[in-house]
């Protein structure tokens, strides 16, 4: 069992199947219509973040039923930059699906998005199965093959004004798709916590951050994950891939929109918006 139903003892869900599935099915029309809904703590308020976890297990288990494949997960809201950004103070997760991985470079359809922003990551390739509900920042280095500089694009949903966490869970954490790019290096090559970004968008900074600010050491965010977990029953796989979490502020784009993102020694990502 996996971000649905939780295990004895986890916080209960307050929303009946029915309005679950109803709601999962609002977010999947507006993924496929790249629309907007009402806040769903507006009409819930009511609603826990297991209700939110439970609605955005029905929209990814309606997504595998019709042929996707899930490639790893992502983690939001780990740093003060985005809690900041978002009002937001816990972390999130959510899936990621295999059609949603770009290629460094790579022209994306920006109207296969709503609210669309960039967010500055690393992203952790699991060489071993991880699993909660003890799981530490070493089991995360000693778990990773390699780590890399990544790109997500963000694609909200929900309506963002007075959003809480319950939104953007069940909103698959906001997840839209991510760019993989630079120099792919093993945990050991380098001190994490200091790799650090200047992102570009047309040729100006925008946004700079350091690795650390995602729970001062990103594989913490890893860690996290792995314990979250634990409490769906289910355990993070090798040869996924797990975002971090990102230590820059969201970056708004449009169309036409050109952006570079530059991590130092780990090399460089790149992408446009057409």
């Amino acid at each position: 069992m996996e971000a649905g139903r939780v295990q004895a003892g986890a916080p209960a869900v307050s929303l009946d199947d029915g309005t679950i599935r109803s709601i999962a099915a609002e977010l999947a029309e507006a993924d496929r219509t790249h629309g907007v809904i009402p806040r769903i703590t507006a009409r819930y308020p009511e609603a826990t973040i297991e209700d939110s976890y439970a609605i955005q297990g029905v929209w990814r288990d309606t997504n595998l039923a019709a042929g996707r494949r899930i490639v790893g997960r992502k983690i939001g809201l780990t740093s003060k930059a985005m809690q900041a950004a978002t009002g937001i103070t816990e972390p999130d997760y959510g899936v990621m699906f295999d059609d949603t991985v770009y290629e460094n470079g790579s022209a994306i359809a920006v109207d296969q998005f709503s609210n669309v922003r960039i967010e500055v990551e690393l992203a952790f390739v699991l060489k071993d199965p991880l699993e909660g509900p003890h799981c530490t920042l070493f089991d995360v280095l000693r778990a990773t093959e390699y780590v890399t500089p990544a790109l997500e694009v963000l694609n909200s949903h929900i309506e963002l004004e007075g959003r809480t966490i319950v939104d953007t869970i069940s909103d698959n954490a906001a997840y839209g798709g991510m760019v993989l790019g630079g120099i792919p290096m093993r945990p050991d090559q380098l001190d994490l916590r200091w790799v650090s970004a200047l992102l570009y968008r047309n040729e100006t900074i925008e946004e700079t951050g350091v690795a650390a600010g995602v729970l001062n050491h990103p594989a913490t965010g890893v860690a996290w994950l792995a314990n979250k977990f634990h409490q769906h029953g289910a355990r993070l796989e090798a040869g996924e891939i797990i975002l971090a979490g990102s230590f820059t502020r969201p970056m708004w784009v449009s169309r036409d929109d050109s952006v570079l993102c530059d991590y130092n020694r780990m090399g460089t990502i790149t992408c446009r918006f057409v």
